[in-house]
C-alpha cells in the first residue's frame, strides 16, 4: 500500500506527530511505501532546525530529518503555513530578505499541489492532528 501523510501538529503540543512518525516506520518496516509527508497548519514546526528539546526528551525534528536521509522520503512543508511561522528555507529567505534560513535536514517547502499529489498517487492519505 502507498501511503500519503499529512501532519497538522507541531512537534512538542500534540502526540500527532509522535503518533505519525510510528505509523510511518511500522508501515515501512510492513513492506509499505510512503509517498510524502506533508506538514501543514503548526505541523511545520517539525521542520525548523532551531528546535533545542531538553537532552532528557526525544528530538522530534532529527528524527524525521534521519527518517527522511535513511528512507528517501519526500517531507514537504506547506509555503503559507511555514511563512507565517518564521520557516524558511534558502529560496524564501532571499525571496523575503530574512538573514537566516531555519529548516531542518530532509525537509524541503513548498504548495499545497504537492499535498493535492500525495492524495492522488497515494492508495491512502492519512492526517494525523486537527
Amino acid at each position: 500500500m502507498k501511503y500519503g501523510i499529512m501532519i497538522n501538529e507541531g512537534p512538542y503540543q500534540h502526540q500527532a506527530a509522535d503518533t505519525a512518525f510510528n505509523f510511518v516506520q511500522a508501515a515501512l518496516d510492513a513492506g509499505h511505501e510512503i509517498f510524502r509527508i506533508f506538514f501543514y497548519h503548526d505541523g511545520v514546526n517539525n521542520g525548523t532546525r532551531l528546535t533545542t528539546p531538553p537532552q532528557d526528551d526525544r528530538n522530534v525534528i532529527t528524527r524525521w530529518s534521519k527518517l527522511a536521509e535513511d528512507k528517501n522520503i519526500d517531507m514537504v512543508i506547506c509555503v503559507a503555513a511555514a511563512q507565517r511561522r518564521g520557516i524558511v528555507d534558502e529560496g524564501e529567505k532571499d525571496r523575503n530578505k530574512k538573514d537566516a534560513d531555519n529548516i531542518a535536514p530532509g525537509f524541503r517547502i513548498s504548495g499545497l499541489g504537492q499535498l493535492i499529489e500525495a492524495g492522488i498517487q497515494a492508495d491512502r492519505l492519512l492526517v494525523f492532528g486537527d
